[in-house]
C-alpha cells in the first residue's frame, strides 16, 4: 500500500488557514486536513476587537480564505470538531465522536483561551469575553447608545473594547488591576499616553482596582461591586484578564509544554512528526535568544510558513520580530521588538507625547530593544531594521525628528 502522507492542522484561526496555504504552496500534494471547534471556516481575530466590533468591516472580511478556497486546494475542512487525543505511537488524532484521523505530520494551531474571573456572579448573563465571532456579535449588540458597560483589564483587548463601546455612546468604565494600562508591557511613559487618551474620550479609568463580585437580577448581570465597596451600575461586563494558552493535547501527548507548546527555531516540538504555530507556540528565537510566545496576529500569520517549510523538510527558522499594532479611537499604534518588564534601561520618544504623535524607543545601553510608533506611519520597517542591526546610538539622535530615521542604520 502507498504511503499518502497526510498532514493534518489542528485549529481554527489565522495560524490555521495560513498553514494550509503555505503547505499547498510549497509543494505539499498528498491529503491536507483542518480540524476545527468552531462552525466557522478559519478567520483572523484582530478585528474582533476592532473594525468589525466597530461595524466597519463585514463578516466575509474576516476569513482566511474565501469559502471555495477549500475545495479548490482540496483541503479537507472539519468545522465543529474537538479533537479529543493525539496518538503519537499509532499516529492518528481522535475526534469527539470517537473517529480517528491519520497523519504523517501533524501541526498544532490550537491558540489560547481567555482567563476567566473568578468573583461571585462572575457566569452570570452579560458577561462576555472576546475571543470568537459570536462574541464580538454578542458585544456589538451590547454597545449602545448610553449602555453602561464595565470593563475588566486594560490590557489591549480591554482598551480596544472600550473605544469601541465610548464610540457607539456608551458609559464606559475601565477597571485596571495596576497602577496604568499596559504598564507591564510599555513601561510608565509609554502606558500614561493610552490612559490619557481613554480619559479624553471620556472613559472612567480605575487604577489599582480589584473586584467584590458581580451583582445580577433574574439570572443576567447589572453591577461590579469592587473590593472598596463602590458599586458600578452595569448592562454588560466585557473580562480581558489575559489568555492561556490551548496545551491540554500536547500535554497528554507528552509534549514537552512550558508556557506554551515548546518548539525550537524551526517550529517542531518535542516530537518529531509534530509542529506548532500561533499563540500555543513557546518558539526558540534565534535573533533573541531565547524562546518566546507571542501572543499577537503577526505571529499567527507569519510562523506557518516556517512551520509548512520546516514540515516539508526544509531548513526554515521563525526569527522575524514580534510585532502588534492597535487601532483606538484616532489613534493608531504599531510596536515591533521585544522587551521583558524591566528588561530595559530607559524610553526615548521622538516627536510630541503630549499630542499623542511620536515614535518611542525602548533602551538597552545605546542599543535600540523595541519601537513604537503612534500616529507616525511608514516608519516601522526602519524601527524594525533600527532594532535587528544593533546599531548604537545617542538618545539626542533619536530624539531629533530632524534627523531622518533611515539615516541612523548601518
Amino acid at each position: 500500500m502507498s504511503h499518502v502522507n497526510t498532514f493534518v492542522i489542528v485549529g481554527g484561526g489565522l495560524a490555521a488557514g495560513k498553514a494550509a496555504e503555505e503547505l499547498r504552496a510549497h509543494g505539499h500534494d498528498g491529503p491536507l486536513v483542518v480540524i476545527g471547534d468552531e462552525q466557522e471556516r478559519p478567520y483572523i481575530r484582530p478585528p474582533l476587537s476592532k473594525g468589525y466590533l466597530l461595524g466597519k468591516e463585514d463578516r466575509e472580511s474576516v476569513h482566511v480564505h474565501p469559502e471555495d478556497w477549500y475545495r479548490t486546494n482540496e483541503v479537507d475542512l472539519l468545522l465543529g470538531r474537538t479533537v479529543t487525543s493525539v496518538d503519537r505511537t499509532g499516529g492518528t488524532v481522535r475526534l469527539d465522536d470517537g473517529s480517528r484521523v491519520p497523519y504523517d505530520r501533524l501541526l498544532l494551531a490550537t491558540g489560547s483561551t481567555p482567563r476567566h474571573l473568578s468573583v461571585p456572579g462572575a457566569d452570570l448573563d452579560n458577561v462576555q469575553y472576546l475571543r470568537r465571532l459570536g462574541d464580538s456579535d454578542r458585544l456589538r449588540a451590547a454597545f449602545t447608545e448610553g449602555a453602561r458597560i464595565v470593563v475588566v483589564g486594560g490590557g489591549w483587548i480591554g482598551l480596544e473594547t472600550a473605544a469601541a463601546a465610548r464610540t457607539a455612546g456608551a458609559h464606559v468604565t475601565v477597571l485596571e488591576h495596576g497602577e496604568l494600562p499596559l504598564l507591564k508591557v510599555l513601561g510608565h511613559e509609554a502606558a500614561e499616553v493610552f490612559a490619557g487618551l481613554h480619559r479624553d474620550h471620556g472613559v472612567d479609568l480605575r487604577a489599582r482596582a480589584g473586584i467584590e463580585r458581580i451583582t445580577g437580577t433574574g439570572g443576567r448581570v447589572n453591577g461590579v461591586v469592587l473590593a472598596d465597596g463602590t458599586r458600578l451600575p452595569a448592562d454588560a461586563v466585557v473580562v480581558g484578564v489575559g489568555i492561556t494558552p490551548n496545551v491540554r493535547l500536547a500535554e497528554e501527548a507528552g509534549l514537552d509544554v512550558r508556557n506554551g507548546i515548546v518548539t525550537d527555531a524551526h517550529l517542531r516540538t518535542s516530537a518529531e512528526d509534530i509542529w506548532a504555530a500561533g499563540d500555543v507556540a513557546n518558539a526558540y528565537h534565534p535573533r533573541l535568544g531565547r524562546h518566546v510566545r507571542v501572543e499577537h496576529w503577526a505571529n499567527a500569520l507569519h510562523q506557518p510558513r516556517t512551520a509548512a517549510l520546516s514540515m516539508l523538510g526544509e531548513k526554515a527558522v521563525y526569527d522575524r520580530l514580534p510585532y502588534f499594532y492597535t487601532d483606538q479611537y484616532d489613534l493608531g499604534m504599531e510596536y515591533t521588538g521585544y522587551v521583558e518588564p524591566g528588561g530595559y534601561d530607559r524610553v526615548v520618544f521622538r516627536g510630541a507625547r503630549d499630542e499623542r504623535r511620536f515614535v518611542a524607543f525602548w533602551m538597552s545601553g545605546k542599543r535600540v530593544l523595541a519601537g513604537m510608533s503612534v500616529n507616525v506611519w511608514d516608519v516601522i520597517d526602519t524601527v524594525r531594521s533600527l532594532v535587528e542591526s544593533g546599531t548604537e546610538n545617542d538618545d539626542d539622535v533619536l530624539a531629533d525628528p530632524e534627523v531622518p530615521l533611515e539615516s541612523l542604520l548601518p
